[in-house]
Parts: structure tokens; sequence; C-alpha cells
């Protein structure tokens, strides 16, 4: 029901072509897109993640489009200098790719060197070693693969059917709103668990998902390209008590350094929304001295971001909004940040 809402509202705007008319009159200076899995197959029938995933061909389709629409593409240390200048600048994009999946390697870097696109690609470095969990996509891959799923509880394990898709979906809408509210020790816990029951071995499916270092080393070694930190555990960092917060966001920083010589100046926060992250963790990276730090509150830049660099807003590039006609509106941040209420949203 809400993607019908959010497809209808996105193909009205495309249809009335009135999204350059709001830019013409928007004070936004720019957007910072996230993406995250590029991939050239269609995801599966059933695939509750397939909003992470976007195509090749989509993702030069939105390089060629932003700068046919007048925009720069720019770095984030760019997009701050333009953020703080109170004059009215060239509007501009930046492009950043969160947790290093490995297929950002193979079919996003040759586009993104075709077109000579600066950016930045955020990582978890627990997860680059091969030693954290992408829980998301292992419930999905869990449920996915089963007709029935044994879920350990407490008062014994829970059978539950996951042989159509209907079951299937429900299922996982039900796995990934527990592991959401639960601390995040419980949460690491229940995951293993489930994924012994399911015979999935977590470590083996991180390490087939995301980069690791000598792989990462390529886009290190790119100058257009800028390594950001995305803490250790990719942890909702909302649930951590204060020093362990502190020390997730801290260490993935000393450990990029150590691997490739630079402190990352920029940061990305797990997950992102307001519930998993906000004023406190937010005072915590603008403590630590990093340049910038990206949500995942929906959004266009404005001057009055200059004061709030700690909690930069950012559109998705979803993957079930796949179509030429809709970038238009992902340009548009001043309809992005109607959404969210009209204001610059850092609380």
């Amino acid at each position: 029901m809400r993607y019908s809402v959010y497809r209808a509202a996105f193909e009205t705007l495309a249809l009335t072509g009135v999204s350059p008319l709001i830019r013409r009159v928007s004070r936004a200076k720019g957007v910072i897109f996230t993406l995250h899995r590029v991939l050239p197959d269609a995801p599966a029938a059933f695939s509750p993640n397939a909003i992470l995933q976007v195509t090749p061909e989509f993702l030069e389709a939105a390089i060629v489009k932003t700068r046919a629409a007048g925009f720069d593409i720019v770095d984030l240390d760019e997009a701050a200098r333009r953020i703080e200048a109170p004059e009215k600048t060239k509007p501009f994009v930046v492009f950043t790719f969160d947790d290093a999946y490995r297929d950002n390697l193979q079919y996003a870097l040759p586009i993104l060197k075709k077109h000579n696109v600066p950016f930045t690609l955020f990582v978890s470095t627990a997860l680059t070693d091969g030693k954290a969990e992408v829980w998301w996509l292992a419930l999905e891959d869990i449920v996915a693969a089963s007709t029935v799923v044994v879920i350990p509880e407490r008062s014994g394990p829970r059978y539950a059917d996951a042989a159509t898709l209907a079951q299937k979906q429900k299922l996982y809408d039900e796995l990934y709103a527990r592991h959401r509210t639960m601390p995040e020790p419980r949460r690491v816990e229940a995951l293993h668990a489930l994924a012994d029951r399911a015979g999935l071995d977590l470590g083996a499916h991180c390490r087939s998902l995301i980069m690791n270092w000598a792989e990462l080393a390529t886009f290190a070694d790119d100058p257009l390209c800028a390594i950001g930190a995305h803490t250790v555990h990719h942890y909702e960092l909302s649930k951590l008590p204060e020093d362990t917060m502190r020390f997730e966001i801290d260490r993935s920083r000393s450990i990029i350094k150590a691997q490739f010589g630079k402190a990352p100046a920029h940061f990305s926060y797990p997950i992102g929304s307001p519930v998993a992250a906000g004023p406190r963790e937010f005072a915590a990276v603008k403590e630590l001295g990093f340049r910038t730090a990206v949500t995942t509150r929906p959004g266009g830049l404005y001057h009055e971001h200059a004061g709030h660099l700690e909690a930069l807003p950012r559109i998705s590039l979803n993957g079930r909004f796949q179509k030429e006609r809709f970038l238009d509106v992902f340009l548009t941040g001043a309809i992005f940040s109607m959404l969210a209420g009209g204001k610059v949203n850092v609380g």
C-alpha cells in the first residue's frame, strides 16, 4: 500500500513535469543520493530488500540525467563547501554507496569511471573482515530458501510457514521488525540461532556479499573514490550505550586509516533513520571531527545545513522506482524536504 501511494505520487510528478519548475524556485542547493547494490538481474518474486538494488543501466541513466539537468556531480568535501556558501551556487549531486557490496566493484565502478563520477563508499569494517552479519539479507535468504522456518524461542521452537509468497513476505516483515527492536547483542544471538537452524553460515554469507580489503584497495587507490566510515559492526547506534556507540564510530575510522593510510573524513549512520540515529549520535560524530555525516532521512540540502553537517539528509535511488521518468523527481530535493515536514530535520 505504501509503495502504491509513493508510486502514484511519482507518476503524477513525472507526468506533469513539475519537478524542474520546483527546482527553479527552491532554495535547495543539491542532493545526496544513497545507493547500496548494483546488479544486472531483476529481483526474484520474493525480494524484500529489492529497494536496495538498482541495475547498472539505471545508475548510468541517473548520472547522465543529473548532468543533463544542469547539476554538477561533486564529492562530499565540495558539497560541504557549497552548503556553507551563503550565496547561490550551481546545483550539485553527490553519489554515495553504503556497505561495500562486491557488486559495486563489478558493476558500479566501471560506470562511475566511464563518466568520471566522484563518489563515496561507506565501509563497515567488520563486514569487510567477514566477521559481522548482513542480517537483513540473511533473513531474506533464510525465508526464501524455506517452506517452514524454525524460530528458536524461550518456550521452544516455533514453526512458521513460508511456502507461499504471501507467507514469506509476512514472515520476513515479522522477523525484520523483531530484529530492529531487539538490543544489538540479543539481535545477533537471535540471528545466529535462526541461521544455525536453517543451515546458513553467516560468515560465509557475509563474505559472499561484501568486498574484502584487497578488493576495497581498488577503490581506495582510485582518485574518484573517498572511503567513508560506517561503524565496525553496522549496529543501530541508537540502541548502544554511549561508550560503545562512540567506539563503533571511532574504531571504524581508525581501522580504515590503518588499512589505507588515510582517515575517513565522512561518516554514514547504519540504517540512518530517525529511530536509528539522533542528536546523541550526531553530537558524537561532530565531536570526533568528521567533516560530514549522512543519514537516510529524505530531503534536499540547504544553506541551513551548514550548522548541521553531521546530520545531512539523503535521497535513496530506490530499486522499486527504476524508471528514467522518475529521475527528475529524485533530483528535486525540495519535494523530499516537503515530505519530511519542510524543515532541516536533525532532531
